[in-house]
């Protein structure tokens, strides 16, 4: 295990060619062995390529009026209710990943997507015994009624002619050659890693705004002038996460949430030994960021030292998701901020794994509409 900025560098970045991303076999099998982060060499840099076209902050400009409207919907959907924040979040992360994957066609196969992926999801960290009855046993058949799902699809656009710009839309470029069950697989773990990860970063900013109130009020100061500069100018302006000049604080908040919750805790690689990046270590030595466990947003005020910040990964496996990630937050927060409050239902002091690190019991809070 290495927690060096240094040493992970040299695995991720400089030494990359020498260091493979490795998977438990049970988990390629459910997901897909074809996916992207299963991959490497010339197959990665291509899916690599076909990932990144569909979703660059100038490609997700076209969605964010969709993105705005299942968030809208989302938190209205809560007002005056009990909830548990990360199954919410989840659900709103879902909804936006099969927005960037299939477009404004996701709402005709929202509910069969769900149901079926929501079946893999329990069986992901069973015991991969597939014997009928098991979870793993059940997850694996509802991998293959995604896949048929998916091949459907694919059938019906193939069918039109048409041009599509969303992430589908670039897999199925006939100059790139993708069989139908490399699509399969690539499109289902991008939902996995676009859905737990997202909504459990969500669940903590809720719980450090929460527990940090002046800085929550400021916030909301910050977005409501946003609102203002908006409606004043009356020019149709898009959020976008890496505006530091009218959204420092806003942006700061969500690389502080990142960096304290960690959400992805270490990434295997495999060399002649096993090797394990510790992103948590990093993020949590005090020599890169004096008293690491306090939530301090002032601290990205000014650049942070070289390597010692990396929530989405480094290198040619990071993440390629990290922008539309980081934009469906601030949309998110932009209106939970400015339309509602929340207060959580007790201190929130323990932390939970599933697999990804969760205020305890998911968070449960109280949401209403400000009046």
């Amino acid at each position: 295990m290495i927690g060096s900025p240094e040493a992970t560098r040299q695995v991720l970045v400089t030494n990359a060619h020498l260091f493979k991303p490795t998977f438990p076999a049970s988990k390629e099998r459910m997901l897909g062995k074809q996916a992207i982060f299963f991959s490497t060499g010339d197959y990665h840099a291509k899916l690599r390529k076909l990932v990144l076209r569909a979703i660059t902050p100038e490609a997700i400009k076209n969605i964010v009026s969709d993105i705005e409207s299942i968030a809208v919907d989302t938190l209205r959907s809560l007002d005056g209710n009990l909830i548990t924040t990360f199954q919410e979040m989840k659900t709103y992360a879902f909804n936006v990943a099969l927005l960037s994957i299939l477009g404004t066609e996701e709402a005709k196969y929202r509910e069969d997507l769900k149901r079926f992926y929501y079946i893999i999801e329990k069986g992901y960290n069973s015991m991969p015994i597939n014997l009928p009855g098991t979870l793993f046993h059940k997850a694996m058949k509802a991998r293959k009624e995604l896949s048929r799902i998916f091949a459907k699809i694919l059938s019906v656009r193939r069918g039109t002619k048409e041009q599509y710009t969303d992430l589908l839309g670039s897999f199925m470029e006939e100059s790139e050659g993708l069989s139908d069950e490399q699509i399969a697989d690539n499109i289902i773990g991008v939902i996995f890693a676009a859905r737990d990860t997202t909504a459990s970063i969500m669940t903590w900013i809720f719980k450090y705004l929460a527990e940090n109130p002046s800085v929550l009020q400021a916030v909301t100061e910050e977005q409501e002038a946003i609102i203002k500069a908006k409606e004043e100018s009356g020019e149709e302006k898009v959020l976008n996460w890496n505006d530091t000049k009218n959204m420092p604080l806003t942006s700061r908040v969500i690389q502080e949430t990142l960096r304290v919750a960690s959400i992805l805790n270490f990434t295997f690689r495999e060399a002649v030994e096993d090797v394990l990046p510790l992103f948590r270590n990093i993020h949590h030595n005090p020599e890169n960021f004096p008293e690491p466990e306090k939530f301090d947003p002032s601290r990205f005020e000014a650049p942070v030292k070289p390597n010692t910040f990396i929530p989405f990964g480094s290198g040619v496996h990071s993440c390629p998701g990290n922008e539309l990630a980081k934009l469906e937050i601030l949309v998110l927060l932009h209106h939970l901020t400015t339309k509602y409050r929340y207060s959580m239902i007790a201190p929130q002091n323990g932390v939970q794994y599933g697999p990804f690190p969760l205020p305890q019991n998911g968070l449960p809070i109280k949401i209403s509409l400000k009046k």
